[in-house]
């Protein structure tokens, strides 16, 4: 079901000529910022993979990849990426790439079972990262130190829109705030998990929510994560299970918490069989990419997905992902955002 966020007194700072052109400064600027800061060089990433391997990211389990079959290949069937979660584990092993570098890409996806709204669209497009760690890395602080080296790039970026086009002035605060999804239940009892997150947005800027995908006190997770590529079983800050988090801002323009990104160190055996039994899904360690964690054959990672299309959005302070990146859109969401002044590619 689709929902529109209305902005009161709504006017794009830019018009569409300049928010094409910002849009393509804003994507060269920030890759070029986080291949520096984490060591990432840029790999070609598939749209799709084959069915069955157990590649394809599963996001929360319940939603549909886009599939085709391949007459080449005796009507195989083929899936749309959801993200590459997993395949970029398997390229920095075929890549025979070293600890403390990585790789990165640009990752476009459908999701067809997506709920259309201001942040939301069929079609996705991030930057999907990885990069080889050791066991040492295992730990929360060094998960917060990659954080704060993204959040870095984020701030650079900012700083050089307000260069070339002064009218949109810089919001992001200097620091970040972290926060286990248990404290932030335990800070805000009342409150849905989304709600905790505009909350704690709106009282510190810029939040990065540790533990998304593990059990809190109330027995619910803050957010769903599939089992197998984001560690959030591990005990980690403040001894509270979670190697992995969103990276969440305060977003004026439409008066809510909005997500940039989403990252963690992955997976090791122990947290594999861990989080498969505790879901119900140890089928799937006979899958491709399973038994190749299982035999040793891929490294240890740490890795995440920041929106393209969504940072563009923060940054020119547009009101919808539609001024942005050419979508489908229901008709009457249309016509309901030129009423406001959203005008949607």
């Amino acid at each position: 079901m689709s929902y529109l966020i209305k902005p009161q007194d709504y006017r794009p700072l830019l018009d569409i000529r300049q928010t094409e052109l910002a849009i393509k400064q804003i994507k060269e600027f920030f890759q070029s910022n986080l291949s520096s800061e984490l060591r990432l060089r840029r790999v070609t990433a598939p749209l799709f993979v084959l069915q069955g391997t157990g590649i394809n990211d599963d996001l929360n389990g319940v939603e549909r990849p886009v599939t085709f079959p391949i007459k080449d290949l005796g009507d195989a069937k083929a899936e749309v990426v959801h993200s590459l979660a997993k395949w970029k584990r398997v390229t920095l092993a075929d890549y025979h790439v070293e600890p403390g570098y990585g790789i990165y890409t640009d990752m476009n996806a459908i999701r067809a079972d997506e709920e259309l709204g201001n942040m939301h669209s069929l079609y996705v497009d991030q930057w999907d990262w990885e990069r080889v760690i050791t066991q040492t890395d295992r730990n929360p602080e060094f998960l917060k130190e990659i954080v704060r080296r993204i959040y870095a790039a984020m701030i650079r970026t900012e700083y050089m829109v307000y260069e070339m086009y002064p009218q949109i002035t810089p919001q992001m605060p200097q620091a970040l705030h972290f926060i286990h999804a248990e404290e932030l239940r335990r800070l805000y009892p009342d409150l849905e998990p989304k709600e905790r997150e505009h909350a704690i947005c709106k009282k510190y800027g810029a939040v990065f929510v540790i533990g998304i995908g593990c059990k809190l006190g109330d027995g619910k997770k803050h957010d769903g994560r599939a089992p197998d590529y984001d560690d959030y079983t591990t005990p980690g800050l403040n001894d509270l299970p979670g190697l992995n988090g969103d990276l969440l801002i305060w977003n004026d323009v439409l008066q809510r918490s909005f997500e940039l990104s989403s990252m963690g160190i992955r997976v090791d055996k122990e947290a594999l069989l861990r989080q498969l039994k505790e879901e119900g899904q140890e089928e799937r360690l006979n899958l491709y990419f399973h038994q190749r964690l299982m035999n040793d054959t891929l490294p240890l990672s740490i890795g995440g997905g920041i929106g393209q299309s969504r940072l563009c959005m923060y940054y020119l302070r547009k009101a919808h992902i539609g001024e942005i990146q050419a979508s489908i859109w229901p008709e009457a969401m249309r016509q309901e955002c030129e009423a406001m002044n959203i005008y949607l590619i």
